[in-house]
């Protein structure tokens, strides 16, 4: 895989960069709640600038339908860029109409533009080859050298992703770089004990990431709305919680193969539970109550972990010497919610292992209860990219940028 560095070395001054980037942070309204996927990528751009190329910003927000949707648009993130640059960033208000054309063509050297959100573009994320295809060839118009730094993105068959850096002369940013290093400390010569921590809301969507690292890690920690699962199907009733009654015969299978393989299995002792689920926005005091893992009362839902729980998990993390997390282990996003993130986090901390945040709601759950993410190993900007990595697959973006 070809360097920036390497890149930067050739040459660039002159030349139209595309650096496919991963804006895609948080908003409420047109406020960014949280900018670390802006800040990672801040890097890369700042040294293309500098060398003077002439720097093309790309990238998604949200899921919007294949059409521009207001709600969808990136011009927060591309004001959001330029401050953090301390430069002006130019914003094309389509992706490869009259208006990126124009802005692209009016950038000087040093210069940066945005371009509109990718996926208002249905060549974007199309499953169909040709008009994948045909949208690259689109943005390939618009550059003449391509930087894939948008790993949020890489797990992603999608036209900005996989097609175009077929296109032109193409190298890894930064971040990318980042990434994969730190992800391979996670997949060869670990150091050990290895323990990994596990929230979020569905056992689906950690299913495959599970079956991998059985036969890697030392501890699994559970915790989130993916744990009701792992309790009922210990035989525990879990009242209103979150459940996939669907995923209980494979949680099974894994519980008992964890068993067989020695992987230690860490599961909540107890709960923080509610009548129903709280209101973020008004973050009002909702009277919850904790109580044994195993006896949750019926019309009650878990939506934290409590505080023997807790404790538990910091003495399983304390003496490790590899940690990975990936999910909160409560509604972090309510103080009432909060501790059993928190508490993770903290841990984390207090060890001394190489830690690794796996991304998502897990990294917005760092800065948004105010630890310094500097003190972390590593805090991801890719939670699905980090975790079909450590499930062995292959990253379309990061093919892409090794061909």
């Amino acid at each position: 895989m070809k360097t920036i560095d390497e890149l930067l070395a050739e040459g660039v001054a002159g030349k139209r960069v595309f650096v496919r980037a991963d804006l895609n942070v948080p908003l409420s309204g047109t406020t960014i709640t949280d900018d670390g996927r802006i800040r990672a990528v801040q890097p890369t751009v700042a040294k293309l600038a500098e060398a003077g190329a002439r720097v093309v910003v790309a990238s998604h927000l949200g899921r919007p339908k294949g059409a521009p949707d207001p709600a969808f648009s990136l011009a927060p993130a591309a004001a959001r860029l330029g401050e953090l640059l301390g430069a002006d960033v130019a914003f094309a208000t389509d992706t490869v109409g009259d208006s990126a054309k124009a802005t692209v063509a009016a950038l000087k050297d040093g210069q940066v533009a945005v371009i509109e959100n990718l996926r208002f573009n249905a060549g974007e994320t199309s499953k169909d080859d040709a008009e994948r295809g045909a949208f690259a060839d689109r943005l390939a118009e618009l550059a003449d050298v391509y930087v894939g730094d948008g790993f949020g993105a890489v797990h992603r068959k999608h036209a900005s992703v996989y097609d175009l850096p077929a296109r032109l002369p193409h190298a890894a940013g930064y971040l990318i770089a980042t990434e994969v290093a730190v992800l391979k400390k996670l997949t060869s010569d670990v150091k050990r004990p290895y323990a990994v921590v596990l929230g979020g809301a569905k056992v689906s969507d950690k299913l495959g990431v599970i079956d991998h690292l059985l036969d890697r890690a030392d501890r699994i920690l559970i915790g989130g709305g993916m744990a009701y699962t792992f309790l009922k199907a210990q035989g525990h009733e879990v009242g209103s919680s979150l459940l996939q009654e669907d995923q209980i015969p494979v949680v099974r299978e894994y519980l008992e193969r964890a068993k067989a393989k020695g992987v230690e299995f860490v599961l909540p002792v107890d709960v923080v539970v509610s009548a129903e689920f709280p209101d973020l926005r008004a973050k009002e005091p909702t009277h919850p109550e904790t109580v044994p893992a195993d006896a949750i009362p019926a019309g009650r839902m878990g939506l934290d972990n409590g505080p023997e729980t807790n404790k538990l998990y910091a003495s399983k993390l304390a003496d490790a010497a590899t940690v990975f997390w990936n999910g909160p282990m409560g509604v972090f996003e309510h103080p009432d919610y909060a501790d059993g993130t928190r508490a993770v986090a903290q841990a984390l901390l207090d060890s001394q292992a190489f830690t690794v945040v796996g991304g998502g709601d897990s990294a917005a759950a760092v800065r948004i209860l105010g630890f310094d993410e500097n003190k972390f190993g590593h805090i991801s900007t890719g939670g699905g990219a980090s975790l079909e990595y450590l499930e062995g697959k292959t990253l379309p973006g990061l093919a892409a940028l090794e061909n």
